[in-house]
């Protein structure tokens, strides 16, 4: 019972670090536009076909693949803010998240395109073998993708409140306004926050690519996924974002052993109708945050 119990466990940390990485991606976005990007799990699949195609397509090594793939889908990102969100006449929040919706629809047609219908599989990070614990096998692929969360945490807080743009970005957040008449450009802080944010969903895609076929419908499932962990912690709140994504996977993973494989992908939704009946700002966010 305790070997299952525990590997349960493992399933659910190597999922919900994923979920972790997206919902960051929703927070630092909101954070900075108040925009909620439902085409955010489109730059997850982005970023999980395209290491499989530097990797294995390019032969590049994997470090050079990685960066490679992650400025590649920050370029799409900040392609999308210049000519779809920029380009709005009368920015309304409505309007704007139809945009991305639509921009969903779009890069997964693409998707489609390039990549076809296949499912492909990325090269592990490292060739060892499974770790052993308590009789429950442990990938190192998870040590991989919790590793990565935590350099992604301590960058983002190190960004925050150490250097001036992430100071800038966080005064954008508060009143484009006030921050436009201190000078800060806000247009840029927002284009940045677009790049940030739709990395995010890249390095999710990168992440997750060795321990799931990857194909061009991937990113929907994963999108609204990490839209449920970053409602689930609270919105605009980057360890609420990490909190969710964790406590989404483990009681998924837990959901699946325990009670049925059917209800993997129901779980988040029934979580996060739970989460906005009782605490609609999520279990870490701020009362002040708005819903769109």
């Amino acid at each position: 019972m305790m070997q299952e119990l525990l590997q349960y466990f493992f399933s659910g940390i190597t999922n919900g670090a994923i979920y972790a990485i997206i919902a960051l991606g929703f927070s630092m976005l909101f954070n900075s536009t108040g925009l909620i990007n439902f085409a955010q799990g489109e730059f997850v699949m982005l970023g999980a076909l395209g290491l499989i195609t530097c990797s294995r397509g390019l032969n590049l090594p994997l470090p050079v693949a990685f960066l490679v793939t992650v400025i590649g889908v920050s370029v799409v990102g900040l392609l999308l803010e210049r000519l779809a969100i920029r380009s709005v006449r009368k920015p309304h929040p409505i309007v704007l998240v139809i945009i991305t919706v639509g921009a969903s629809i779009l890069l997964k047609g693409m998707g489609m395109l390039e990549w076809g219908k296949d499912a492909y599989s990325a090269p592990p990070f490292s060739a060892h073998s499974s770790f052993e614990l308590a009789g429950a096998t442990l990938l190192p692929q998870t040590l991989w993708i919790l590793a990565s969360l935590l350099i992604i945490v301590v960058g983002l807080q190190f960004f925050y409140r150490k250097t001036m743009t992430g100071k800038a970005m966080q005064a954008c957040a508060i009143s484009k306004r006030a921050a436009s008449l201190l000078g800060i450009p806000s247009e840029r802080m927002v284009l940045l926050a677009f790049a940030l944010s739709t990395a995010m969903g890249g390095i999710g895609g990168i992440l997750i690519a060795p321990i799931t076929m990857s194909s061009y419908d991937m990113g929907t499932m994963l999108g609204l996924k990490g839209f449920c962990a970053a409602m689930l912690g609270g919105l605009g709140s980057s360890w609420g974002s990490i909190a969710g994504g964790l406590l989404l996977g483990i009681l998924e993973a837990f959901g699946v052993g325990f009670v049925s494989s059917s209800l993997k992908d129901a779980i988040a939704f029934i979580l996060l109708l739970l989460i906005l009946y009782v605490r609609p700002t999520g279990l870490f966010g701020a009362k002040a945050v708005q819903r769109f």
